[in-house]
């Protein structure tokens, strides 16, 4: 089982047991900060440094005994609506007849009138009363067909739905989760795959260690960390491949999807939600993707995932099932359970089928119905009772967490190498303190966005020789309408048109910048959703970057047209000519990236 452990286990237990005996004495309990400041202090007189020293555990190693300091995360009873806008025509209001809306039938809550037309509001909903457990070291997929809320229900989990939108409740081991805190402990990886195409596997999760881990973290560990990390992945002979898109030859899909997942647990999570990670995969790199993801739940991760339709053998890995159905839930459970479930509800899996594409069928069909899957839901909810009857009386709790509370449990995890980014914590004794909001300072931050962003751009040299291409071509073409201009009122005149037509020259030459941004947007918004850097660091690294390229396109211009068209003042004219430019360039590109950050992707395409 591979593994990211700290050696120091032995002096955090004798800690518990100090707490717990404190604890019997009616003794303050300790806050987070002291937690934190203890296992660091616990890690300073061992070896001199605070941080955890990292190996990885091949799948061979089993051990006996059994996990302690589990994490429960529960939601129960989570409800999301969105209001829908219907049309409906006059004549069918004033004709009197039924008009079914959305086909939902849902009523309606307010009608306006527009230009002959009326639009009701209405609430659909998207989630509808649902509530599950997933423990670390398992994974909870969630399945159901298109529009069944699975992705609506990762969302939830990961806070990316307003709160007052979203009823019901989310707990870690009992506690509610802070927002702040969940950003720290958790990851979220999309759907797509959202990387750099330019860069390779190994400098895509060193970029990725570079802003997840502490300062505190030596160059060399943040490197024996990415390597844990490849192994882990399965990615040790596509190291030193580059992503690759349309026009560059690079990694497999799976392959892709394994380092999208990389860039995310760079800082070993405790709670790793993912939104349909083996869509558009093979079934064997969808079986590889799957079997990376049982790895890190074994090493003390939550995983929850949602998953259109598994194949047998990536049934075999998966711990709990939750199939959903227009957002309701109609089986909750451990894959094993499926047959006797569905054979209870008088529907039995025939031997020889997937018990998955057998649930999936049913459901569609019964959602075909008159009665849809009412009958389904309704048996679940007696079934789950049942069950949950038989476990209280034969075990007597049903989400175990060895009466440690949220802050002991995220503790004795960092102290045991995960949450690689709790190892710098401060030692300010605030329970809101857990990590610093951000891993590094801004400055350290800068650093590493520029060195991304230039090595990605280094290796795409024909943006550059595009950009170059437009200028040259155009100071040519200004240089021998404008050229040797005399110093009568004419050529003033004329002086002051080839500015004009300069100044404007040097706006639509940056235009082809445009979907430079554009490419990265989405990735911008996904690392700074979980405090990867601050979005000032982003904004001032770009600037940074782009003031070479910037520099010599103006002196390429410059030096084309300057002599050409007679302008005086000799070298310091140059000079004074040649920042003009420069001015004009740098605001040409700021005002495209202002417009590459304001407006959306799709409606560049538009006809």
């Amino acid at each position: 089982m591979s593994r990211i452990m700290a050696d120091n286990t032995k002096d955090t237990t004798a800690f518990y047991d100090r707490r717990r005996e404190a604890a019997a004495n009616s003794a303050p309990s300790p806050t987070l900060g002291e937690l934190l400041k203890y296992v660091g202090d616990i890690r300073k007189e061992g070896s001199g440094d605070e941080t955890p020293a990292h190996r990885v555990l091949e799948m061979s190693e089993t051990s006996n005994e059994p996990r302690s300091l589990p994490f429960v995360l529960s939601f129960n009873n989570l409800t999301y609506s969105v209001k829908v806008r219907s049309k409906m025509a006059l004549p069918a209001v004033f004709g009197g007849s039924t008009t079914r809306l959305g086909g939902g039938g849902a009523p309606a809550t307010s009608m306006e009138a527009v230009g002959g037309e009326r639009l009701f509001s209405r609430s659909k909903v998207l989630l509808n009363d649902i509530s599950g457990q997933a423990r670390d070291g398992e994974i909870l997929a969630v399945l159901g067909a298109s529009g069944s809320g699975k992705s609506t229900l990762i969302d939830a989990l990961a806070n990316r739905i307003a709160k007052g939108s979203l009823k019901g409740t989310v707990t870690l081991n009992g506690e509610q989760l802070e927002s702040r805190l969940l950003k720290v402990i958790s990851a979220y990886v999309m759907q797509d795959d959202l990387l750099f195409p330019m860069l390779t596997v190994e400098e895509t999760l060193m970029f990725a260690a570079e802003f997840r881990l502490p300062r505190t973290l030596s160059k060399s560990k943040k490197k024996l960390r990415v390597q844990a990390l490849i192994d882990q992945l399965g990615l040790r002979n596509a190291a030193k491949t580059v992503i690759g898109d349309e026009g560059h030859r690079g990694v497999s899909g799976g392959e892709r999807r394994r380092v999208s997942i990389g860039i995310d647990i760079i800082h070993d999570p405790i709670i790793l939600l993912l939104d349909e990670p083996t869509s558009g995969l093979d079934s064997t790199s969808a079986y590889m993707v799957v079997k990376v993801l049982q790895r890190i739940a074994q090493s003390g991760s939550i995983v929850i995932m949602s998953i259109h339709q598994p194949s047998y053998r990536i049934l075999g890995l998966l711990d709990r099932l939750l199939f959903l159905s227009r957002g309701q839930t109609v089986y909750s459970g451990s894959p094993t359970n499926l047959p006797l479930y569905f054979s209870d509800f008088g529907h039995p899996i025939p031997d020889k089928e997937n018990r998955t594409e057998f649930a999936l069928d049913l459901i569609r069909e019964l959602e075909g119905s008159p009665g849809g899957t009412k009958s389904l839901v309704e048996f679940n909810k007696s079934w789950q009772n049942l069950k949950r009857s038989r476990n209280s009386i034969s075990t007597g709790n049903e989400t175990p967490t060895h009466g440690l509370s949220l802050k002991e449990a995220i503790g004795a995890s960092i102290s045991r190498g995960k949450l690689v980014s709790g190892a710098g914590a401060s030692n300010d004794i605030n329970p809101n303190s857990l990590v610093p909001t951000f891993a590094n300072p801004m400055w350290m931050e800068l650093m590493v966005l520029s060195k991304r962003s230039f090595t990605n751009s280094r290796r795409m040299p024909e943006l550059f020789g595009i950009r170059l291409g437009a200028v040259v071509v155009t100071g040519f073409i200004l240089a021998t309408m404008y050229w040797n201009l005399d110093n009568s009122p004419k050529g003033v005149q004329e002086r002051l048109g080839f500015f004009a037509f300069a100044m404007s020259t040097t706006f639509y030459t940056c235009a082809d910048a445009l979907p430079v941004f554009l490419q990265e947007r989405y990735i911008f918004l996904r690392e700074t959703a979980y405090n990867a850097y601050r979005r000032s660091s982003y904004v001032l690294s770009h600037s940074l970057v782009a003031i070479p390229a910037l520099v010599f396109l103006s002196f390429a211009f410059s030096a084309i047209t300057f002599w050409a068209v007679g302008l005086d003042g000799g070298f310091s004219g140059f000079v004074f000519y040649f920042f003009i430019i420069l001015a004009s360039f740098w605001a040409g590109s700021s005002f495209v990236t202002f417009l590459s950050g304001v407006v959306p992707h799709w409606l560049l395409h538009q006809p």
